[in-house]
């Protein structure tokens, strides 16, 4: 059953539902990716129903029990972000390429804006504001969104370094993480056993916890005292970074004008450095 299947299984068995089966089967219909990792257990308490509802749920929408219903729904959200069966998709889309990317990124964009909170960014600009050092995680495509951030970061005179797999797994890296410190990850599909691992150290080590992420079920999100959420789909490959990079960007520009002075000193050596003939042409611009 591909993921097409099921919404239609679920939007169409819905309608004949009694009311607190409906709800049961509302969520799973627009919170597959975060039914695909919770518990039994946890989808019914935030439901507020048992999990013997669950089960009756998954009986009478032709599976044999929740976990049954549970691997359809993981099979279904690892097609929504298989590169290749996005692909295959996207060929057979009657729209253009072109045009399934522009209106994927601009709904991205929207999204995740709708998420950002006033109380979210000011939160951030306490927690950087205050932290001895700053760490930014990522793996995949993911630590290009936290390379912007370090860099952002660095530039604005923070005390800001960059954690991906090299030399050393982000679990060894993780040990000079102590409490002051602030550690932000950038958490897209699929989620990586180490990453979630070693920010579960990096909290165990007195560590406060920034996650971006495309949703609560994310695993990183578990150990977070602060969770930025945003739009990552794509046409073509799995998740799109255009989202998570908008919100970086409303992020440190925030916390620049949240630091004040401190920031426009380090941003005036910047300027200083772009003047450098050495390595840039200034008749192009000085833009960093």
């Amino acid at each position: 059953m591909d993921s097409l299947e099921l919404q239609k299984l679920l939007t169409e068995r819905m309608q004949t539902m009694p009311n607190k089966a409906r709800r049961v089967t509302e969520y799973l219909l627009s919170h597959m990716r975060e039914a695909s990792y919770l518990s039994i257990g946890a989808i019914a308490d935030q439901l507020n129903v048992s999990k013997a509802q669950l089960v009756r749920v998954s009986q009478n929408l032709g599976f044999h029990g929740y976990s049954e219903l549970k691997a359809a729904i993981q099979d279904c959200v690892l097609e929504q972000i298989n590169p290749s069966a996005l692909l295959a998709r996207a060929q057979h889309s009657d729209n253009s390429i072109e045009e399934s990317i522009y209106h994927a990124e601009l709904v991205n964009i929207e999204d995740t804006m709708k998420q950002i909170t006033d109380k979210d960014v000011d939160y951030f600009c306490e927690l950087l504001s205050k932290a001895n050092n700053i760490y930014c995680v990522g793996w995949g495509i993911s630590s290009l969104v936290m390379e912007m951030l370090q860099l952002r970061l660095t530039v604005m005179g923070c005390k800001a370094a960059l954690f991906r797999r090299g030399g050393l797994t982000l679990w060894e890296q993780m040990r000079c993480v102590k409490k002051g410190d602030v550690v932000i990850t950038c958490e897209l599909p699929s989620y990586t056993v180490e990453v979630s691992e070693s920010i579960e150290i990096a909290k165990q080590n007195g560590a406060k916890i920034v996650t971006i992420s495309d949703s609560p079920a994310a695993p990183v999100c578990r150990s977070a005292n602060l969770s930025f959420y945003v739009s990552a789909s794509s046409p073509t490959f799995g998740s799109s970074i255009i989202g998570p990079l908008f919100l970086t960007h409303i992020l440190t520009s925030a916390l620049a004008i949240s630091l004040g002075e401190t920031a426009k000193q380090a941003l005036d050596k910047q300027a200083e450095f772009l003047h450098d003939e050495r390595i840039f042409h200034p008749i192009f611009g000085l833009k960093y």
